[in-house]
This record gives structure tokens, C-alpha cells and sequence, in this order.
């Protein structure tokens, strides 16, 4: 802790300003839809470290680009079948995806946001 309550002042700020941002539907969908990419990665990761692998051991475990392992580590998810064949190897499933309409405000929400 710095002196003066500097630190915590400033992480108080983050909070706040974290909390008003997830009162915007747009912004909570991307900021939970970026929660669980970490997820995966970590558990990617997390598995990596744990068997002693290097990304191109894993890669080549799978039959993939090393390449292809450090953009997911990364948070990359440019290839959703990649993304399920690295989480099945490892030992994971993605247990469900729901798609559903968006509420009009919602709607509302996310045409004011820029594409």
C-alpha cells in the first residue's frame, strides 16, 4: 500500500468505473464474453505447465499449429472448431452456448456503439 491510500484510491476508481461500464448491455456481453476467452486460456495454459509441455508439444499432441496454440493462449478465437479440439484434447468440453435475442434495450444499446 502507498502512501497516502494512493493504490487503493485508484483501485476503488477502476471498480467504480468498471461497475457504471457493466451497466451498458453492449459493454457487460463483450466484458463476459472476454471472461470466459481467459478462462480458456488459462486452462490451456494451466495444462501446459502442469504435463510439461511447450506449445509446439501440445500442438503437435493435437495435430495443430503451435501457432495456432499461442493465439488462443492469447485470446485470439478466430476458429471456434480449433478452440473445441484444443479443450477436448485436454480434457474439456464447452458445456453450452445460448444465443438469444436481444431485448430492445439492449438492441438500442449496441446501435449506439460503433462496429
Amino acid at each position: 500500500v502507498f502512501k497516502g491510500g494512493i493504490m487503493k484510491t485508484h483501485l476503488t476508481d477502476t471498480k467504480d468505473h468498471l461497475k457504471e461500464e457493466l451497466n451498458d448491455p453492449y459493454f457487460k456481453e463483450l466484458y463476459e464474453l472476454d471472461k470466459v476467452k481467459t478462462d480458456i486460456a488459462k486452462k490451456i495454459i494451466e495444462y501446459r505447465i502442469k504435463h510439461r509441455l511447450s506449445q509446439k508439444e501440445l500442438a503437435k499432441k493435437i495435430k495443430i499449429s503451435q501457432q495456432q496454440i499461442s493465439h488462443i493462449e492469447e485470446g485470439d478465437f478466430s476458429n471456434f472448431l480449433t478452440i473445441q479440439k484444443v479443450l477436448l484434447a485436454i480434457g474439456y468440453k464447452i458445456k453450452s452456448i445460448v444465443v438469444g435475442h436481444l431485448s430492445p434495450s439492449e438492441m438500442k444499446a449496441v446501435k449506439t456503439h460503433a462496429y
